[in-house]
């Protein structure tokens, strides 16, 4: 059994792909109606935006139709019916902009000729074109790649420099705080020394001080006995 929930997010999920298609649908009747006022190059360039525009609606289709299957039976009779005359006018745009483009003498303007051999050579200088624009396309993108590439590049290195710096400061810290322990150490070093000197002298005077002391007495003992 269906959740609830799940049912409420497709409907309100095709009803927003709904609306979205009826604006793409608009936009693209609007560039076909263009296209049939142009030639030439003008006429290509709306061609391939419309090109663009019809796969737009084509996805949105594909969206609606994977969604209404979550709608409830009851209500999905009438989403199927509007799906359908979705799709059929997407067909209908779809074959007039094939048509459109199958123009080849809008397509190719005062270039065009009957002439199997003339068009068999203005299809090549198209096919030539359209080859050409593609490799400046890939060549842009390329470009951007690399720029792409470039300014990341250009942000690990600040990044990085920022680490170095940090880790410069940070050893010239350390430096400082082991020179100043090194200081207390020789002034704990000449503390130990001079407790040793003093250790070792007083040493000297107390064995000095019980020599005497001892032969004091042994001077007493003698002078009783004598």
């Amino acid at each position: 059994m269906s959740n609830p929930l799940d049912t409420d997010a497709g409907s309100e999920l095709f009803s927003s792909y709904e609306a979205e298609l009826k604006l793409v649908q608009a936009d693209l009747n609007q560039k076909l109606d263009q296209i049939s006022e142009l030639s030439g190059e003008p006429r290509k360039s709306a061609i391939r935006l419309a090109e663009r525009t019809l796969d737009e609606a084509n996805e949105l289709i594909g969206q609606m139709r994977i969604e209404k299957q979550n709608i409830p039976s009851a209500t999905r009779s009438k989403v199927n019916q509007r799906f359908r005359n979705f799709e059929s006018d997407i067909d209908s745009q779809k074959r007039k902009l094939k048509t459109l483009s199958e123009d080849r003498k809008a397509l190719f303007g005062n270039r065009y000729s009957d002439n199997p051999d003339a068009a068999d050579q203005q299809l090549e200088q198209r096919q030539q074109l359209l080859s050409g624009t593609d490799r400046l396309d890939r060549s842009s993108q390329r470009l951007r790649e690399s720029q792409r590439i470039a300014n990341e590049t250009e942000g690990i290195g600040r990044d990085t420099l920022a680490d170095l710096q940090l880790q410069r400061e940070t050893i010239q810290h350390t430096r400082m705080n082991l020179l100043e322990s090194e200081g207390y150490v020789d002034k704990s070093v000449k503390t130990l020394r001079g407790m040793a000197r003093r250790m070792a002298t007083n040493r000297i005077v107390t064995i000095a001080i019980i020599t005497v002391l001892v032969l004091l007495i042994v001077a007493v003992i003698y002078s009783k006995f004598h």
